[in-house]
């Protein structure tokens, strides 16, 4: 029973992450499935797989729906917890997609049950009958919901996906113009119709509502971000499966920016504050980007 739920705890975790957008709630559902299993006969098992993520599936239904009253009454903007990533993940394009902020807002947009279908069978390509079990629907209702979620998502997703490499080159840039206060090297940089989404989940300061136009979002950063007053400095990451900033003030963590390149410019700007959802980020970053 150990071994089958070790052997999947990855998968299980993404799951819950790409369903929820928490890795702290995640992580609570995986300890809720871990106990479940605990229970069950592993005569009655004829596919473990397919048995956790029918479980994890449930419970984190089951949370998202609790969840919702939260995000109605949260502070400013929601953005996903960010999720740590190694360098590989950026590199695997479908994977890296599949985290990524963008994304995982995209997804916010869904109802809770078109959302585990989407992430189950677009991410996981699992099949109709595990998530007609997983939802408590039947294969034909799954199917419906699994063409509406796509083509609801496919309206919504970034235009292109852009690899590591040129996200990396734009964000070293981004990165050179930001310490610099270099306002006019961030207007180059930045999309006409770029937008910022800053979390602060009114612990820290942050915008209440996205900031959108790169004359704005130059202003914001240069004027609130990199603000002649404090020290600013940045080091580079990679966060749901894309490079990112690790940003600090006064040589204190203060949050994770990551960004949406297309055409070769910033189109999206996720700037996450919210102490509680950098816990996790914080404790598994190396000192040196601390």
């Amino acid at each position: 029973m150990i071994e089958a739920f070790v052997a999947h705890r990855n998968l299980l975790f993404t799951v819950a992450y790409e369903m929820l957008g928490s890795a702290a709630d995640a992580e609570d559902v995986l300890q809720e499935t871990w106990l479940r299993w605990a229970e069950v006969d592993p005569a009655g098992v004829r596919d473990e797989r397919a048995y956790l993520v029918r479980i994890t599936t449930r419970l984190a239904l089951n949370r998202l729906r609790t969840m919702k009253r939260r995000k109605e009454a949260y502070v400013g903007p929601w953005l996903p917890e960010p999720l740590l990533t190694t360098p590989d993940v950026a590199e695997d394009v479908e994977l890296a997609e599949s985290v990524s902020m963008a994304l995982m807002l995209v997804l916010e947009t869904l109802a809770p049950t078109e959302r585990a279908v989407f992430v189950l069978r677009e991410v996981f390509d699992v099949g109709y009958d595990e998530i007609a079990a997983a939802v408590g629907k039947s294969p034909a209702a799954v199917r419906q919901i699994a063409h509406r979620a796509r083509r609801h998502v496919d309206a919504r997703r970034p235009r292109e996906v852009v690899s590591a490499r040129e996200t990396r080159a734009v964000l070293e840039s981004f990165q050179r113009a930001l310490e610099g206060q270099d306002l006019q090297g961030l207007l180059d940089l930045l999309a006409p119709d770029v937008v910022l989404m800053s979390d602060g989940g009114g612990v820290k300061q942050a915008a209440l509502r996205p900031v959108a136009g790169a004359a704005k979002v130059g202003r914001f950063i240069v004027g609130g971000i990199g603000k002649t007053e404090v020290d600013l400095t940045t080091a580079p990451m990679t966060v749901n499966g894309s490079p990112a900033l690790a940003l600090h003030v006064d040589g204190a963590f203060d949050g994770v920016m990551a960004v949406r390149v297309e055409g070769g410019r910033i189109a999206g700007l996720y700037y996450v504050r919210n102490p509680e959802k950098l816990t996790r980020v914080a404790a598994e970053t190396p000192l040196t980007l601390r």
